[in-house]
Parts: C-alpha cells; structure tokens; sequence
C-alpha cells in the first residue's frame, strides 16, 4: 500500500498586528513604573526596571496583539479555533460604517468573534453545522475581499 501526501493550500492569510498608534501608551505606562522603582532604590536596582519591563511590555504586545486569520487545507482559521469551509455559508462584508451595528445591536451572543478594534472591516461567515450553535462566525480582516474570495473557492 503506498502512502501519498496531502499538502494543504493556503488561499488566504493575515496576521492582525497591532498599529504603532497603540504602541506608546503601554510603553509609557511601563516606562512610568520603571522610573517608580528606580526612585526608590540606588544602584543597579534602579536601572535593572527598564531593562526588564520594557522588553517585557514589547513581548507582551507583539504576543497578544497578533492574531492570525488563515484560508488553508479545506479549514478557515480564526485565532486558535478553526471549522472545515464546508460547514460554512453564505459570507459577507460587512464595511466600517456598518461595524459599530454589527458588533453591537445586531450580534448574536452565540456568534464566534474574533475582534480587533484597531481592524475596521469585518466579514461574517454563515455556519451551516446543524450541530453547532454557533450561528456565524465574525472576523476582523484588513482585506475582506480576499478572505470572502478565499472562503468561496
């Protein structure tokens, strides 16, 4: 019996980095705690703060704020969950304007979200599962087009 591999093609991928504008204030917030400890000690203690928090606060940052949406090998990933595309449906954009409505009045509290604020478009993909009860799936993208494009291929 011979063996054949399955190599998954990835359609779509993005990673949601955070923007430079979010970047100054939990530096700032870090660079504050830092001069706290160093008034408070002498010596090597007080420059050891900066040396330890700030690296740690990029650290954070970089881990936290990137969130990686992927089309590839018959799934749709979103963060750390995934569905095959064929219990998906009908997928939209939903545009800047509308997003305020759409993550507010008019979500679903079963709806699987996967939000950045600093991100302004979003798509909404239909979930055709009868046994899941997750209705759709919402999704920050920076290039919805292509995810929707993505998702009907």
């Amino acid at each position: 019996m011979s063996e054949t591999a399955v190599t998954a093609t990835t359609t779509f991928r993005e990673r949601l980095y955070v923007t430079w504008w979010i970047w100054p204030l939990p530096l700032l917030a870090a660079a504050l705690l830092a001069a706290e400890v160093h008034m408070g000690f002498p010596g090597v203690r007080s420059w050891l703060p900066y040396v330890i928090l700030l690296p740690l606060t990029v650290v954070l940052i970089v881990r936290m704020g990137s969130t990686k949406v992927e089309v590839a090998g018959g799934e749709l990933h979103a963060g750390d969950a995934h569905i095959p595309l064929e219990l998906l449906g009908e997928a939209e954009v939903i545009s800047a304007q509308d997003r305020r409505r759409t993550m507010g009045r008019d979500l679903d509290p079963a709806a699987f979200v996967v939000h950045r604020g600093w991100v302004k478009p979003l798509v909404r993909v239909r979930v055709n599962d009868p046994e899941d009860p997750t209705p759709y799936w919402v999704i920050s993208t920076r290039r919805p087009e292509e995810l929707v494009a993505a998702l009907k291929s």
